[in-house]
């Protein structure tokens, strides 16, 4: 049986000496143990607020009012800069849904991500975050928005709201068991893992979802090793972005080596 109490004890030291704003959600997937420091908090979501929206469009494939395999093109109004690829292409690409939803994910595409909103609303998007009990994740603005960013408006989320979705995806409960195999599929081709696995083996099998904004680092996923499977999620923000990342990184650590031995 694991001492659960001394790696609690660890990361609460090493969180408390940081001076930065820090929340971290763990929960064993086989033991059914679970802590949090700050789990509750609310915080920025930056691209982690994309598994909600995933959510989302999963639910109306699922009742067929979508399918993944139809074509897109994303309209000139939905691309934006920032993170992703599709505001490099040329006009006119045609996408399967799916793609987009993978761009979306796994290189954090804003233009997907607005043209996903559009597609279900926010409406519905924020009505799936109520059906899936998070309490602290909401989507106010689109990607890269920053008049609404100036009003006011942001998109939120807590270190528990994501480890909760997570689980539900590794449980076969977000919306289904096929639903889930798909959205696990989707997080397990990550391209963006700078954090979480920094310091952990390359062949290391992890399907995660990270996000990013000036002096915010959030990164959440769930870890396939050799003797256990779990699920990290460190959201930190009020620092310097590579001191945060840093921060994810050695919390990840610690927990592997943890849970590994």
């Amino acid at each position: 049986m694991k001492n659960y109490e001394k790696l609690v004890e660890k990361i609460e030291k090493y969180v408390t000496n940081q001076n930065a704003n820090i929340s971290v959600s763990f929960c064993d997937l086989k033991r059914d143990f679970t802590f949090n420091v700050e789990g509750d908090k609310k915080s920025p979501s930056a691209s982690m607020i994309k598994l909600l929206i995933m959510a989302e469009v999963l639910d109306e494939v699922d009742k067929k009012k979508l399918s993944l395999n139809e074509k897109y093109i994303i309209s000139p109004h939905n691309i934006v800069e920032g993170s992703g690829i599709v505001f490099e292409l040329e006009e006119g690409h045609e996408f399967s849904l799916k793609e987009i939803i993978k761009l979306m994910i796994i290189l954090s595409d804003n233009s997907c991500t607005n043209f996903l909103i559009d597609l279900v609303s926010m409406e519905k998007i924020n009505k799936m975050g109520k059906m899936l009990d998070l309490k602290n994740t909401v989507l106010q603005r689109k990607m890269m928005d920053l008049e609404s960013a100036e009003k006011g408006f942001d998109n939120y989320t807590s270190s528990n709201d994501i480890m909760n979705i997570l689980k539900l995806i590794y449980d076969g409960k977000l919306i289904n068991e096929e639903m889930s195999s798909i959205a696990l599929e989707i997080l397990l081709c990550q391209k963006l893992n700078y954090g979480l696995k920094k310091y952990l083996p390359e062949e290391l099998k992890l399907a995660s979802k990270s996000g990013d904004l000036e002096n915010l680092e959030n990164d959440g996923g769930i870890f396939f090793t050799d003797t256990c499977d779990y699920i990290l999620t460190v959201l930190v923000n009020g620092t310097k972005n590579y001191i945060a990342k840093d921060i994810i990184a050695e919390i990840s650590k610690m927990v592997y080596c943890f849970m590994e031995v």
